[in-house]
């Protein structure tokens, strides 16, 4: 969740049509609505996970990292069941093993993640947020001051898709095909600014600016899209490629060309929480160096999002 001013990128920011149920690794899911986890709060006396002392003493004591996300994201994140499940909880699963707590899964809105973790909510935040310099340093879109930012433990790499009705009535082949059209979007990622771009390039040169619906959640951007109201609609490549091929039994939405601006999704961290920044970086590169990371992208069907260490604040 490709998003922007907080996002899937967000989230992209889908952030989604329903997937079979799935058994989640690991003890960690919770619904918005309640806490549905098992206490396994383990002493640090008594946890001997490999990377347990890494953590910060009060997470530690805890046995639990608090993390936001936006639950309406297949594949990425979504709810099934009663429970959060999709690529970013398995991992999620994978590191709780390696650090020896458990993650704490919460839903929220997209664009109210990152202030919902600076302000002590939250522990991290992931929700397919792509790692931008803007929200690292806690800028809007125009450059302004909102807030203090975070760091980033960049864990995946994903870049914009657009798609559009099963059968592409309007002939639709890329993102430059929008300009004089209404496009659909999730307010807040980064692909709704992707639009933004996009649409000044279209009167920079001489051709009509898009008509842009940004909505709260990804699923009323799809329901646009579907009905005809906009032509296409534009969101995080494996989350569009999922929707194209599940929606429907895959006669909602295909995707067109490629997906553009490939950058890293991050699992947002408070800029004063070095130590907690730290032990996740180590935590991903241990699940990439043992085979789990692999694993859990292939059972997904995100293979194409696979990076080969992990990465600090990596975004541009």
């Amino acid at each position: 969740m490709t998003a922007s001013s907080t996002r899937r990128t967000t989230t992209a920011r889908s952030r989604i049509a329903a997937v079979g149920a799935i058994a989640v690794a690991g003890a960690l899911i919770l619904t918005g609505c309640g806490d549905q986890t098992e206490g396994s709060n383990e002493s640090a006396s008594t946890n001997d996970a490999p990377l347990f002392d890494k953590l910060p003493a009060k997470i530690q004591k805890a046995g639990v990292i608090k993390v936001g996300t936006n639950a309406e994201y297949a594949p990425m994140e979504y709810q099934e069941g009663g429970k959060i499940v999709g690529v970013d909880p398995d991992i999620a699963a994978a590191l709780g093993k390696q650090l020896g707590v458990e993650f704490k899964f919460t839903s929220g809105s997209f664009d109210g993640l990152i202030t919902s973790l600076n302000s002590g909510r939250y522990d991290a935040a992931m929700s397919s947020i792509t790692d931008t310099k803007a929200r690292q340093e806690g800028l809007d879109d125009k450059g302004k001051k909102l807030g203090p930012g975070v760091d980033f433990v960049d864990y995946f790499t994903a870049g914009t898709a657009v798609y559009v009705q099963k059968g592409n009535p309007k002939k639709i082949n890329s993102i430059a095909d929008l300009c004089g059209q209404t496009a659909a979007v999730q307010r807040g990622t980064t692909y709704e600014q992707a639009l933004k771009d996009q649409s000044k390039k279209c009167t920079d040169g001489g051709d009509k600016k898009i008509t842009i619906e940004p909505f709260e959640n990804d699923t009323e951007a799809q329901t646009r899209v579907k009905s005809g109201g906009a032509v296409a609609g534009v969101n995080d490549y494996p989350v569009a490629i999922d929707m194209a091929r599940k929606a429907d039994g895959g006669n909602a939405f295909e995707v067109v060309g490629e997906q553009v601006d490939a950058g890293p999704f991050g699992i947002a961290v408070n800029k004063d929480n070095k130590e907690l920044a730290s032990a996740l970086e180590e935590a991903v590169n241990a699940i990439i160096k043992d085979g789990t990371y692999k694993k859990i992208l292939e059972k997904w069907g995100a293979e194409s999002g696979a990076i080969d260490k992990a990465a600090i604040n990596g975004g541009k």
